[in-house]
């Protein structure tokens, strides 16, 4: 059987196209598609979605809170909130919501579909470039030295450089750059700054 999909986005042309989408894949149906939040409960008890992608920023009521009241009232209903929000601090109140999945729209397709499934399964799925994000709540897992040679290298300073101005030996520094990436499980020294900068863990 096709799981069943409420799909909630104030965009007519996103949603359009999230639809279109969707209803390629052989084992996904969308049943209902909304623009507003306050709509969405009422929506979801007369259709009996197993899934319910939801934006955030929807009129009427926010996608997070429509999520809450779907669990409350229909637990069977899993929530995966689709949006452009990549903050740090909007993951930490989805997942106080408790909801199932966190997904950037700029995913590819295929990621959404895998989300869906995976939500529908049972498994929490939140999109991997904010997974880190929830360490948020006890801290940046960067040591102050490791910190502070990241920053420098976000200003634009190469390893001679951060080594002459910290005291340290060029090959220091580069293992402290190393070990932040590992950290921040970075793709390169580019990509940790980004996450940190995203975390707000850098200037």
């Amino acid at each position: 059987m096709a799981i069943r999909l409420l799909l909630a986005e104030d965009m007519n042309m996103v949603r359009g196209a999230l639809v279109a989408l969707l209803n390629l894949e052989a084992d996904l149906e969308v049943v209902c598609e909304l623009e507003r939040g306050d709509l969405i409960l009422d929506a979801a008890l007369e259709h009996r979605p197993d899934v319910a992608v939801i934006d955030i920023d929807l009129p009427g009521t926010d996608g997070l809170t429509a999520a809450a009241l779907l669990r409350e009232r229909l637990p069977e209903c899993r929530r995966l909130i689709l949006t452009s929000l990549g903050r740090p601090g909007t993951l930490r109140r989805a997942l106080s919501a408790h909801v199932d999945g966190y997904l950037l729209k700029d995913a590819p397709p295929r990621e959404l579909a895998h989300a869906i499934r995976r939500v529908a399964a049972g498994h929490r799925v939140i999109d991997p470039q904010l997974a880190l994000a929830a360490w948020e709540a006890t801290g940046t897992p960067l040591t102050e030295r490791e910190t502070e040679v990241l920053q420098l290298a976000a200003e634009g300073a190469d390893a001679g450089e951060i080594a002459r101005r910290l005291h340290l030996a060029p090959g220091t520094v580069r293992n402290y750059l190393t070990t932040a990436a590992a950290k921040l499980n970075a793709r390169n020294r580019v990509d940790a700054i980004r996450i940190a900068r995203d975390a707000g863990w850098l200037l």
